[in-house]
């Protein structure tokens, strides 16, 4: 079968590999003229890491990053974890996201990816797909993969009037700079005062990630650093987190990522005959439950599955969306019960809830 996989991002290398993989002719289209990655470092859980193992890249993944044994804390520094769950409900793998794109990359094959082009929509015919690029040119194929991200052409195309939209007030900081001082084993997240989190993990290569994110934020004045050092201020008490206002206070001003959060709205359709959408080009939801990563992987391993179990196509995407929105309901409902946390406690149970839920559920099929 010809695939055609819109986005060369994490979600969209994944599916290429595994559906070349499968023995399917596969081509990504990419419009950056390289292969590289948008943030700084990801945290990934078993599910995805066993879709990678199938990859024959999942030893190569988890050299690229570190085991993360999360504890959260208040603004004070008391550290909180929740009676009733495991260890494995508080561990994953945290990698830079260069590193793993270069890796899924090579999985895929340079001459499977087209660079420098992009899919700006697509038109069905009786026994395929006609996928048009910005270049002019166009491909046909059997199936387009829409692993585009939250702008997704291919979710434009296919759904009518479903741009990403603002989640109004949520904005996040973060950026990658050499390890100093700080403590090795990192802070993964500090709950503070205003609706704010944050804090910071070693990467592999002597470099520290540090993140902060807040609801409602109300004005933006100053810089990029000026807003995030404010919200930091909001995890500090006591002397808690002055690693982290020292590092953003190091960080130049064009090192920081600011992102204000946008949010895929729930659609009618992820699927038509020829056509799925995948990853956050399906259901980009707000990132403050750190799970984007994993189950846009997940997504993959039940196309993959859907593919291998049937010859007839539609039949097969109808499955891989019945079974996806099914498990994104709860994902959703997780997500807000999350955001609404009042406290480090109450956010400590709610999201060891989460990830018991989503290991413990998480879909695998060995076809």
């Amino acid at each position: 079968m010809r695939v055609v996989v819109a986005g060369g991002g994490l979600v969209g290398l994944t599916a290429a590999a595994a559906l070349g993989q499968a023995g399917h002719e596969v081509t990504v289209v990419e419009q950056a003229s390289e292969i590289r990655a948008a943030g700084a470092g990801i945290g990934l859980w078993e599910n995805a890491l066993r879709e990678f193992d199938r990859l024959g890249i999942g030893a190569d993944v988890r050299s690229a990053g570190h085991e993360i044994d999360a504890w959260f804390f208040d603004a004070a520094g008391r550290p909180v974890r929740p009676a009733g769950y495991g260890d494995d409900a508080h561990r994953f793998l945290f990698v830079a996201r260069p590193e793993l794109n270069v890796l899924l990359a090579d999985a895929v094959g340079p001459q499977r990816i087209r660079l420098g082009d992009r899919v700006t929509g697509f038109t069905e015919t009786g026994d395929g797909v006609r996928v048009l690029l910005e270049s002019g040119r166009h491909l046909d194929a059997d199936l387009l993969v829409g692993a585009d991200g939250v702008h997704s052409k291919v979710r434009a195309a296919l759904v009518p009037d479903s741009a990403a939209r603002p989640d109004a007030g949520h904005y996040a900081w973060r950026a990658v700079i050499p390890a100093g001082a700080e403590r090795p084993e990192g802070t993964v997240l500090t709950v503070g005062r205003d609706r704010t989190r944050g804090g910071y993990s070693r990467l592999p290569g002597d470099r520290t990630m540090w993140m902060v994110n807040q609801f409602d934020v109300g004005e933006l004045p100053g810089t990029p650093r000026d807003r995030a050092l404010a919200r930091a201020h909001n995890l500090a008490e006591n002397g808690w987190h002055d690693e982290l206002l020292r590092m953003i206070e190091a960080t130049p001003e064009d090192a920081i990522l600011e992102n204000p959060i946008l949010l895929v709205p729930e659609l009618p359709h992820w699927t038509s005959a020829h056509v799925a959408l995948i990853g956050d080009a399906a259901h980009g939801l707000s990132p403050h439950i750190s799970a984007g990563g994993t189950l846009g992987v997940e997504d993959v391993g039940v196309l993959r599955a859907c593919l291998s179990a049937t010859a007839d196509l539609p039949t097969a995407l109808r499955e891989y969306e019945r079974r996806r929105r099914e498990r994104f309901a709860r994902v959703r409902e997780f997500s807000a019960e999350i955001e609404f946390a009042a406290d480090a406690g109450q956010f400590a149970r709610r999201y060891a809830a989460f990830s018991h839920w989503m290991l413990t559920t998480a879909p695998y099929d060995e076809n």
